[in-house]
């Protein structure tokens, strides 16, 4: 039955005798619909380079904002995914978020076809394809209600890690598919590649025919039976603690799932509007961002509030983990972790194209950096192993966790992510200063990847930490929102790095994402593990 009465999960005979097979149940469904989640969510990454090696008409800096349209789009969803699960059930809000994602992969492997789509169709696309990025809200909070603390690291760490790989999926496989003519006379015809591409193997020689449009059709593929899984195989948990009540049954859930959808992605456009470039919009001064993000953030949770008065009374029991202070400590801690692995994702393939896949070279006084570097790496055939260190390691911070406490393994991971990013850093300005950048390519990358790694085992020890610091009717809502405000990387960290190579100086980003970690350095210290700690080392 897909209804749960009954759910007494930190009793240990009720564990034993029904939880376990129930909550892994879901929990293996869950999984693959959130990799699928974050792959159509990201894949704009791999597909611009691609875009680039075809030909399309679009500058680096236009590229980047497909990549940050769906990185905010995707955090903003999150903020109502975070209360799905109380107010629709989590079987009814894993199948219809699913489903919902076959919209923007079919889209985009429509558009991909021609050449000559205009921007804006890939533009509205990456918006769509932020629902992805809300659906991991939704999600953790969904799996959190079905484990007992006593293992929330381990099973959040396998969610959300092995639900994460789905970056590291799409990297390998669209590369891949991109290369044949997977849906045959179906899936339209082959373009010819301008610059050098690649996949896990190695380069692809300009020239080569290639189908560009299976990086949005392939998920179609996968969704499908995806959604049919969820619909067949999941559960809705009705308890007090977790979905008391499904007012207009199963339809009633998916019209409330649309409508605060509809509202946060307005609140969304609007926010893009005022960031984006012109002609797409106002082009405020770069700083900007700053205070639009906030306001995107503040608009989209009174706008639910408000608008969706249908869902008041469920909005108003779970807001009350804003007035705790630890919600707001752990967004910041857990933007270092996951926003860092999420915007590096976002951003990592372009930016090994832009800084390495070309020369830097000095003419008549003015470096330029518009010359292809023959000798540079392929984005797609390195890019991948970053996200897929950062998302395998995963479940490993969360046991490690369990075991050590959350808050001492991220004062450690939060150490060595200062050390690589600054790094990074060095590296990254010596190669965009070189005519040779390839050679600074190893150092760079190798540093890149504990980076991921310290990412990766970040974000199990801190959803450890949430676990332990809130009590459990606020533990689902409260992992949601912190998630909601860290997938905001994948804005910041591709509009950063965008911003900075305009400016010609790709490393300040890096310089300034390590000043962030030692902020949250010293907020871990303080209130987890210092002599004043308020939850000593949960």
């Amino acid at each position: 039955m897909p209804e749960i009465r009954t759910w007494t999960i930190e009793d240990e005979q009720f564990w034993e005798s029904t939880g376990r097979r129930v909550a892994y149940r879901n929990l293996w469904i869950s999984i693959p619909c959130l990799l699928c989640a974050f792959a159509v969510w990201l894949y704009w990454g791999i597909i611009t380079v691609q875009m680039i090696n075809l030909g399309f008409p679009f500058t680096a800096a236009e590229l980047f904002t497909l990549t940050a349209i769906a990185g905010l789009t995707g955090a903003t969803l999150r903020i109502p995914s975070s209360f799905f699960i109380r107010i629709a059930g989590g079987r009814n809000t894993i199948f219809f978020t699913t489903a919902l994602l076959i919209i923007p992969a079919l889209g985009t492997g429509i558009a991909l076809q021609d050449r000559e789509t205009p921007l804006w169709v890939f533009q509205i696309l990456a918006l769509l394809s932020g629902i992805g990025g809300g659906n991991f809200a939704s999600s953790m909070s969904n799996i959190s209600f079905f484990f007992p603390k006593k293992v929330q690291g381990l099973a959040l760490g396998l969610n959300a890690g092995l639900g994460n790989a789905g970056v590291t999926t799409m990297q390998i496989l669209v590369p891949v598919v991109m290369t044949f003519a997977l849906f045959g006379a179906l899936g339209g015809e082959p373009m010819v590649l301008q610059q050098t591409s690649g996949t896990l193997i190695g380069k692809i020689p300009a020239g080569t025919e290639t189908w560009i449009q299976n990086a949005g059709l392939v998920w179609v593929l996968l969704l499908v039976p995806l959604a049919i899984a969820a619909w067949f195989g999941m559960h809705n948990i009705r308890t007090e603690e977790v979905t008391p009540e499904i007012a207009g049954g199963t339809l009633g859930a998916f019209a409330r799932i649309a409508a605060m959808l509809a509202v946060a992605l307005i609140a969304a456009i609007v926010g893009l509007y005022f960031i984006l470039p012109a002609p797409t919009g106002l082009g405020l001064p770069d700083w900007a961002k700053w205070p639009v993000l906030a306001a995107v953030i503040a608009a989209t949770v009174l706008l639910l509030y408000y608008v969706c008065f249908f869902v008041r009374n469920n909005l108003r029991r779970q807001f009350a983990i804003f007035p705790n202070k630890h919600t707001w400590i752990m967004s910041v801690i857990y933007t270092m972790t996951f926003g860092s692995f999420i915007g590096y994702s976002a951003a990592f393939a372009l930016a090994i194209k832009v800084i390495f896949g070309f020369q830097h070279i000095a003419v008549d006084g003015v470096m330029t950096h518009d010359t292809p570097n023959p000798a540079g790496p392929s984005a797609l055939m390195y890019a991948w192993m970053g996200p897929f260190i950062g998302a395998l390691i995963r479940p490993v911070g969360g046991w490690i966790s369990d075991r050590l406490g959350g808050a001492f393994v991220t004062q450690i991971v939060t150490i060595v992510m200062i050390a690589s990013a600054l790094g990074v850093a060095y590296f990254m300005q010596a190669a965009y200063q070189s005519a040779t950048p390839e050679i600074y390519f190893v150092p760079f990358f190798l540093l890149f990847l504990v980076l991921f790694a310290g990412t990766g085992i970040g974000n199990g020890s801190t959803f450890r930490t949430i676990a332990m610091i809130f009590p459990k009717e606020q533990a689902g809502p409260a992992l949601g929102w912190t998630s909601a405000v860290a997938a905001y990387g994948a804005f910041i960290i591709p509009q950063v790095f965008g911003e900075q190579i305009r400016a010609a100086t790709p490393e300040v980003a890096l310089y300034g994402f390590a000043v962030f970690y030692l902020v949250c350095l010293l907020l871990n210290w303080w209130y987890y593990l210092g002599p004043r700690a308020e939850f000593r080392n949960p």
